[in-house]
């Protein structure tokens, strides 16, 4: 029995002081023009999932969705958000098609069947190891909503708010 459990251990510290020269060497790719290996994107995937799962319980909306509040998340997503997510019209910009992990286009990619709790703590948290940054210290919790307000209500917007989105000026690329 000794022998069986030295072994584990011997195998289990053979794979951690591998993994730690192949992080240590640079054979592990850092690079954002690359794909990452299954388990490195298991292990984030999972990692936003526990944590969305954890940390949305109970959190609702403050935010009524009128025409007001969603004008104003239009704008505040103009300002914040469009540079990597699009505007009304999907294009990419160039920011955006350099990312990998790629940045959804959300007027085509939308997240509208997500919570709005899930939506906002993206925004307020970031996403570790995307280009998806914490808004945290520049946006307050009642724009953060607004955002996720928007955000869950893209494709069925009020006219007024509708026409708001459309003057949302693209930052794709030219070609």
């Amino acid at each position: 029995m000794a022998g069986f459990l030295g072994g584990i251990i011997l195998t289990l510290a053979v794979l951690i002081a591998g993994g730690y020269l192949a992080v240590k060497e640079g054979i592990v790719p850092a690079n954002a023009d690359s794909k990452p290996a299954a388990f490195e994107s298991w292990v984030a995937n999972t990692a936003l999932r526990a944590a969305l799962e954890r940390d949305i319980k109970g959190l609702k909306n403050p935010i009524q969705p009128s025409d007001q509040n969603l004008i104003t998340a239009v704008q505040l997503y103009a300002e914040n958000c469009a540079v990597c997510h699009g505007a009304s019209d999907g294009r990419p910009s160039n920011l955006a098609q350099g990312f990998y992990i790629e940045a959804p286009q959300l007027a085509k990619d939308g997240v509208e069947d997500d919570p709005e709790a899930a939506s906002f703590w993206k925004v307020k948290h970031g996403i570790r190891f995307t280009a998806m940054p914490s808004f945290t210290s520049t946006l307050q919790d009642e724009e953060i909503w607004k955002i996720a307000m928007f955000l869950k209500r893209m494709d069925n917007l009020p006219p007024a708010v509708d026409a708001e989105w459309k003057k949302v000026p693209s930052v794709m690329s030219p070609k």
